[in-house]
This record gives C-alpha cells, sequence and structure tokens, in this order.
C-alpha cells in the first residue's frame, strides 16, 4: 500500500520517483545494528512492529508525544545523525473507527481486550481522545499492570480499570466500544479473545486484525446485532500518516491509494 501511494506521487511530483517502501525481518536481538545499517544506507523512514515498537524506544534521538504515551514507536525518521520515533498507531486507531463504525473516541466508554504491544497505542490514543472510560481485560496480571502504569499520567482525570480474564461477566457501561488489541482470531481455530455475551453493554466492535476479514469476535458480534469492523482502516491510516512524515504529504490524501491497495492485496475488492 505504501508503494502504491508513492507510485501515485510520483505521477505529479518527480522527488518521489526513486523511493521505495520494502520489507525486512529483523531478529531483535540485531534491531540496533540493522538501524545502524540502514541510517548509513540513507534510509529515509523505518516501519516497525512488535516486538521492535518498544525495544526502539531506547534506541532513537527523540521521540513524539504519543511514542512516549504508549511506551512504543512504530515509526522512524532519519533525523541528522539518528532516528526520531512516532506511533501512529494511535491515529490509524482513531481513524478507523471514525470510518468503518462512524464513531469518536470522545466521550465513548471503550473495553480494551489485551495489554500487550498493540494494545499500548490503543489505550493512549482512547485516554488522549477524551473516552467516558477505560477497561483493559488481560489475562496476565504483570503485563495489565504495566500497561496501567504506562498510561497512568495520560488524561488522569478518566476514569480506568483493569480487569482480569477470570473477572469476566461484569456489566459494562452502555454504548460500550470493545477493541481487541490482541493476536486471537488470526489463526485458524483460534477463539475469540472474550465472549460479548458475557458485556451487555457493548455497543460496537472493533478488532484490529485485518486478515481474515472476520474473526471469531466479529463474527459473534454479527450474530449478536452488535456493529463490528475489522483493522483494515487502522492499518492503512497508521501507514498513511507514517508516509505523512516522511514525505510531507498529508495522510489524508494517501489513505485513499492505500486502501485500494490493501483491499485488493487482501482480496477485499
Amino acid at each position: 500500500m505504501h508503494n502504491a501511494a508513492l507510485a501515485e506521487l510520483a505521477r505529479t511530483d518527480p522527488r518521489f520517483a526513486d523511493w521505495r517502501y520494502s520489507a525486512f525481518d529483523v531478529e531483535p536481538e540485531k534491531l540496533p545494528a540493522a538501524l545502524d545499517l540502514m541510517r548509513a544506507r540513507g534510509f529515509r523512514g523505518v516501519n516497525l512492529t512488535v516486538p521492535h515498537k518498544v525495544l526502539a524506544v531506547g534506541l532513537v534521538s527523540g521521540i513524539d508525544q504519543d511514542g512516549s504515551d504508549a511506551g512504543a514507536v512504530n515509526t522512524l525518521l532519519l533525523d541528522g545523525d539518528g532516528w526520531r520515533g512516532f506511533n501512529t498507531d494511535g491515529h490509524g486507531l482513531a481513524a478507523g473507527i471514525r470510518d468503518d463504525l462512524g464513531l469518536e473516541l470522545k466521550g465513548t466508554p471503550v473495553l480494551l481486550l489485551g495489554a500487550g504491544g498493540a494494545a499500548r497505542g490503543a489505550a493512549a490514543e482512547c485516554l488522549r481522545a477524551g473516552c467516558a472510560g477505560l477497561t483493559i481485560l488481560n489475562r496476565s496480571q504483570a503485563t495489565l499492570a504495566a500497561l496501567l502504569a504506562q498510561v497512568a499520567n495520560v488524561a488522569p482525570g478518566i476514569p480506568r480499570q483493569g480487569l482480569l480474564a477470570a473477572g469476566a461477566g461484569q456489566a459494562l457501561a452502555s454504548g460500550t466500544l470493545v477493541i481487541n488489541a490482541t493476536s486471537a482470531g488470526l489463526k485458524p481455530g483460534d477463539a475469540a479473545p472474550a465472549l460479548l455475551a458475557d458485556f451487555p453493554g457493548a455497543a460496537a466492535v472493533y478488532d484490529m486484525i485485518y486478515n481474515p476479514r472476520q474473526t471469531p469476535l466479529l463474527a459473534e458480534a454479527a450474530r449478536l446485532g452488535i456493529r463490528g469492523a475489522n483493522g483494515l482502516g487502522m492499518l492503512v491510516h497508521q501507514g498513511a500518516k507514517a508516509l505523512e512524515i516522511w514525505t510531507g504529504v498529508p495522510a489524508a490524501k494517501l489513505a485513499p491509494a492505500m486502501r485500494a491497495a490493501a483491499s485488493k492485496a487482501l482480496g477485499y475488492a
């Protein structure tokens, strides 16, 4: 999807004629050396996925507020002799929810499933956006506590609580948006990360997973008559924001071409 947007830009702006976006597999312990090599080779920017998002925080020369709040960065920009870190996941999440569910995080109660790397940007964004309250459901107490501590100073006036999976079944505030930030649903045979029937306040579901198109969580939402959307919009918008950081071209201009390319590659269209 990045290359589709770059190709479109190159049609009218020769600055981008030789820009290319490539994927690399990098072992976690080799990340510092890989970033040094990319800097030496003149890479403009880098995207990172888990577990690199957290590891890179200690390797950047500066970090934006979103990355600081989340304790994770997914986008790097070459800045002088070092990398500057950004987190575009929150932007992608909010834009995806707005596009595909017609909802704003502001004023909406949120149940976040998971407390790992993907949940960091989501939790910080929900709080920054002014959600009505944030409940985080996670099986591991240690990981749950770590995330709550990470976002403790983000919009401290907004109520937040942690729930272990064993404590499910509690009523949620009416109109709650359920966001899945776990990997449950990626593999065939995966169970849903939670049973929506246990949470009668759930009014909409956003699953960050975009492949497969319908996860067990979204299938349950459909059976219960609850609105649902997968993470394609988040994928597109976080990527468009990263490309904006590298090119200076507004993400809103880049997103349509990126969504069309991603949809085609995934067999959506």
